[in-house]
């Protein structure tokens, strides 16, 4: 009887020691204090003088933080820059409203960038197309020599192709750029070397613009190309490239578009695009600051990871030329074909 008796107080107190023990591993583990409201991130967006009716990378960038936006349900706010002098304001307004990331959209505002990060050292931000060395600056780079090959590629194989419609016999290829800087220059060094890696005698026509917002510019330049014999021309040019694929659709030739699938402009005339994940980018880097997870320093993106590529080509492009520029794509992912960013001098 004392036994049992014994046994059922045990019971009692190693039943009474789980439960607290089980209150002591609930009171260690952190709370949401109540009525608190979970945290909103802010992230905003300064544009280039393009604006984001560039339909390029200013427009995909924007498309990147409407995506983040709608996942993570952030707060967002766009600034257009209408000229060069308007970037250190714009990206210091959001640092100053305390904006968890501010991105910068280009390379022109690599110098606003790394004076407004020094001075705003507890502040996210991402810069597109250019390199910022400091802790709490995240530069996205693309290896948009590798997408310009394979457009180049494309262009080159369709060349000499004299069954496509609207070729005439001349093997010559326009390039309109906007200005001469590395991301426009990487893109140019590609289409080089892919085009000539299939097609050694092809001409290649190149004009810089030096305008990435200046569409009527753009036209006159593909004009003269296309007058000079052009049969394929692209764009490198931002907003100023509208006027390019303006041209080709006019002059019945085709073209090429960049940053962005610019298909829908001119679904007839625009047969690919070589394409810069700058949308990928900006909700990458976005993830990484919702998630706690942001860090400074140079963040690639190329082939191997979908940050550039090709768009899908329209129907004038035959089979077999796909097919090619599709191998083109594997052999450089397998390290095959190394594409490097230097303009050949000309």
């Amino acid at each position: 009887m004392k036994k049992s008796r014994f046994l059922g107080v045990l019971a009692i107190v190693l039943i009474l020691s789980l439960a607290l023990v089980g209150c002591g591993n609930e009171a260690a583990a952190p709370e949401q204090p109540a009525g608190e409201p979970a945290k909103v991130f802010k992230v905003g967006l300064v544009t280039d003088v393009g604006g984001l009716n560039d339909k390029s990378f200013n427009y995909l960038a924007n498309q990147g933080l409407e995506k983040a936006k709608a996942d993570f349900g952030i707060t967002t706010a766009v600034v257009e820059s209408k000229q060069m002098t308007d970037y250190e304001t714009n990206l210091a307004r959001f640092a100053t409203e305390g904006y968890d990331l501010v991105v910068a959209v280009g390379f022109l505002m690599q110098d606003a960038t790394a004076k407004v990060a020094a001075d705003y050292p507890d502040t996210n931000f991402l810069i597109i197309d250019s390199v910022v060395e400091a802790p709490n600056v995240a530069s996205a780079i693309f290896k948009t020599e590798q997408a310009g090959y394979l457009v180049g590629v494309m262009a080159g194989l369709m060349e000499l192709d004299s069954s496509i419609p609207n070729m005439n016999e001349d093997n010559t290829v326009g390039m309109v750029g906007g200005m001469k800087i590395p991301p426009v220059d990487d893109y140019i060094a590609g289409f080089y070397q892919g085009a000539r890696s299939v097609n050694p005698d092809i001409n290649i026509k190149l004009n810089y613009t030096n305008k990435f917002d200046d569409p009527v510019l753009g036209k006159q330049t593909a004009l003269a190309q296309i007058a000079d014999g052009a049969d394929i021309v692209f764009h490198i040019a931002g907003g100023t490239g509208t006027g390019v694929i303006n041209a080709a659709k006019e002059k019945g030739v085709y073209a090429i578009g960049v940053d962005a699938d610019q298909n829908y402009m001119a679904p007839e005339t625009v047969i690919t695009s070589a394409m810069k994940g700058v949308d990928v980018a900006t909700y990458s880097i976005t993830k990484d600051v919702v998630e706690g997870k942001f860090t400074g320093g140079v963040h690639y993106f190329e082939l191997a990871n979908d940050g550039v590529g090709y768009a899908p080509a329209n129907a004038a492009v035959p089979q077999d030329i796909i097919d090619k520029v599709n191998a083109a794509a594997q052999d450089i992912k397998d390290g095959k074909i190394t594409v490097t960013n230097v303009v050949p001098a000309e």
